[in-house]
């Protein structure tokens, strides 16, 4: 699905908000995994820490700079799409392994009411997700919905092991619609804060009127 990049090594560079050379996250990082791991070892052992440990949790998002660090979401137990995909590139970058960050608009058809009535919208803005590079290909994962959310929905658990595409789940377990891809925003080598402001307050104008920082980052809090 991707094709390999001439040259991989910005995707191990620390970032703003991919700081993977940050004590916190290299502590992180060898609870996880050790030397004597191979490389898919790694991508699968921290796939699975930040899908499980960090709750998935939409409805609390402090967008300000110094918040969507992975130095700083490591802290909490809980986080969103954007925040986890952030996480587990800064990990896997940890870890000598490329990583970078992708973003889409998603339309989610199961269990939403609470998030549409918050949203005004059944889209998901800006999804999150990590591309990692394993055996010279970029691959997807998408370490958002941890295993008790997707057995509440009814859905499958998303695994990844770095050789297949791990996109959110289309079809609940019964075969309705779950998620729909409906725009791609691409792929980064550190989260595009700018642009995912900018889409934040187009598609959810309500968000323009949320408490401001003093530094002028949008918080949206509930």
């Amino acid at each position: 699905m991707h094709m390999p990049d001439s040259d991989i090594s910005p995707y191990l560079e620390p970032s703003l908000f991919i700081d993977n050379t940050h004590p916190d996250v290299l502590a992180e990082k060898d609870k996880v995994v050790s030397e004597s791991d191979s490389t898919q070892e790694k991508i699968i052992k921290l796939y699975l820490h930040v899908r499980d440990k960090w709750r998935y949790n939409p409805y609390k998002l402090d967008l300000r700079k110094e918040q969507m660090r992975a130095s700083e979401i490591i802290k909490r137990p809980e986080a969103y799409c954007i925040e986890k995909a952030i996480l587990y590139a800064a990990l896997v970058r940890a870890a000598g392994i490329p990583a970078k960050v992708g973003f889409a608009n998603v339309i989610n058809h199961i269990g939403t009411e609470k998030l549409e009535e918050v949203l005004k919208t059944n889209m998901l803005v800006f999804h999150g997700y990590t591309l990692v590079h394993y055996n010279n290909q970029w691959r997807v994962a998408t370490p958002a919905f941890n295993k008790e959310l997707c057995e509440l929905l009814n859905v499958d658990v998303l695994e990844f092991d770095g050789t297949e595409d791990s996109m959110l789940q289309h079809f609940s377990k019964e075969g309705d619609k779950y998620m729909e891809y409906v725009h791609d925003y691409g792929h980064f080598q550190d989260l595009p804060y700018d642009l995912m402001l900018f889409e934040l307050k187009k598609h959810y104008p309500h968000f323009a009127t949320a408490k401001l920082a003093d530094d002028g980052d949008l918080i949206f809090q509930i």
